[in-house]
């Protein structure tokens, strides 16, 4: 080429969660049977969406409307009853008015536009293990490493907040705090006293906050879920939302933003505004699920259809903590919301030399071939997948350098799961012993 047309940041475009796949089909052509732990789609592991629900939105479809565009922040009547939904809450919180709700095709594209349209020198600080589409959205906007503060496992991933407020202080060019609460890969949900020590730190060296809160409604341990919106007084702020994980509704690229207190800062509110105004480039998002979100959500059932999935997931973390936590050379705190664990193999654990058997034996060849520049988490992972066929994701794709992997409690059958559980953790310790 005459010009080089490569993106300064193409080179931190990763997404594991999906590249790890491709390793997984190869190993499917050779005929090993995978369960795809992989990737948070409730849809794809068999959870069943309400009848009441899918009647809803047959119904909706009978309006012609429903296939047309919408306005370009989203449907007036939609973001009204969102509006009025949060101002409703118990808890407090800065009013949130219509006009600063926009909806994007999913949080995907969400995300996508608040990194691009950041100023290239302007940076923002998210938490470690990182979920891909904001760590690499991020570091590709700015052509560098994300920067990150560490969660802890010893800890229950509890965030390092001295960590966090040294990086701060010493590195101007951060500019805000992303938090992902209830926390996608660890499953850990931010105690009141950390968040409101976040957002203090947000207050005095002037930068504004990210809350991606997708899995708000998927919060069942000890510690309760703490809306942003409720504790962060005048401090401006964007907060996530979207349908994809608690209906479940993935495919129907359903997401937006509230934005808050942009009165009380003159460049958040232009920095807000050029994100309404790269939406208009597109003209709008999905218009159907705009439409019947007020219907589902305002529906008596609805509340009882959380309660019974947040308890579903409850089992699930319940039974892999207590198996897990049996296991040597491993940290796994229980998870208190989403539907992910983490696994985090203690230091010195791991080695290039440790191997499971594979019974096939052109999927053996295949992953000797793999593991010989990979990590040593990366190592185990592709060993258990040609050895079990369980696709798991390694944590150092989540931008960490903690050594583990993540899997899903999504999984229907208890008792299936169960024993996929005590697969991984057989396994586990078989790797261990190997070397």
């Amino acid at each position: 080429m005459r010009n080089n047309i490569v993106h300064i940041g193409a080179d931190e475009l990763t997404y594991e969660i999906r590249g790890i796949i491709e390793v997984g089909k190869k190993l499917e052509k050779l005929g090993i049977e995978m369960t795809w732990e992989n990737i948070g789609d409730p849809v794809a592991k068999n959870q069943k969406i309400p009848g009441w629900i899918k009647n809803i939105i047959k119904e909706t479809t009978n309006d012609d409307k429903s296939f047309g565009y919408s306005p370009t922040k989203g449907l007036a009547e939609t973001r009204k009853f969102l509006a009025e939904k949060r101002n409703k809450e118990d808890g407090g919180g800065p009013e949130l008015d219509p006009e600063n709700i926009l909806f994007f095709n999913g949080l995907g594209d969400a995300i996508s536009k608040i990194y691009t349209y950041l100023n290239s020198n302007a940076r923002i600080i998210g938490p470690s293990p990182a979920y891909p589409t904001h760590s690499s959205a991020e570091a590709a906007h700015a052509g560098s490493c994300h920067i990150t503060y560490q969660l802890n496992p010893n800890r229950n991933w509890l965030p390092d907040l001295e960590e966090l407020r040294n990086k701060i202080k010493y590195n101007p060019a951060i500019s805000g705090i992303l938090i992902i609460n209830p926390d996608n890969p660890t499953g850990m949900v931010y105690p009141k006293i950390v968040l409101e020590k976040i957002v203090g730190l947000a207050k005095e060296f002037g930068l504004f906050l990210i809350s991606d809160e997708i899995y708000t409604n998927i919060a069942y341990g000890q510690e309760k879920m703490i809306p942003l919106r409720h504790i962060i007084g005048d401090v401006p702020a964007i907060i996530m939302k979207g349908l994809s994980k608690e209906i479940p509704w993935p495919g129907s690229r359903c997401g937006w933003i509230e934005i808050y207190n942009k009165e009380k800062d003159s460049v958040f509110a232009r920095y807000t505004k050029t994100l309404v105004d790269a939406k208009m480039l597109e003209v709008c998002s999905t218009t159907l699920p705009q439409k019947v979100l007020p219907k589902i959500f305002s529906d008596e059932r609805y509340k009882q259809h959380l309660i019974d999935t947040a308890e579903n997931f409850k089992k699930k973390a319940d039974i892999a903590y207590k198996i897990l936590r049996e296991i040597p050379g491993i940290v796994s705190p229980k998870p208190e919301g989403a539907f992910y664990l983490s696994v985090v193999f203690k230091d010195w654990t791991l080695n290039g030399k440790q191997k499971l058997p594979v019974k096939n034996a052109e999927a053996e060849q295949l992953i000797e071939e793999l593991v010989s520049s990979v990590s040593f988490d990366k190592r185990f992972v592709y060993y258990l997948m040609a050895s079990t066929g369980i696709c798991v994701v390694p944590l150092s794709g989540f931008n960490s350098n903690l050594p583990g992997f993540r899997m899903t409690l999504l999984e229907p059958d208890e008792e299936k799961f169960t024993q996929m559980i005590k697969t991984i953790s057989e396994k586990i310790k078989e790797y261990l012993k190997s070397a």
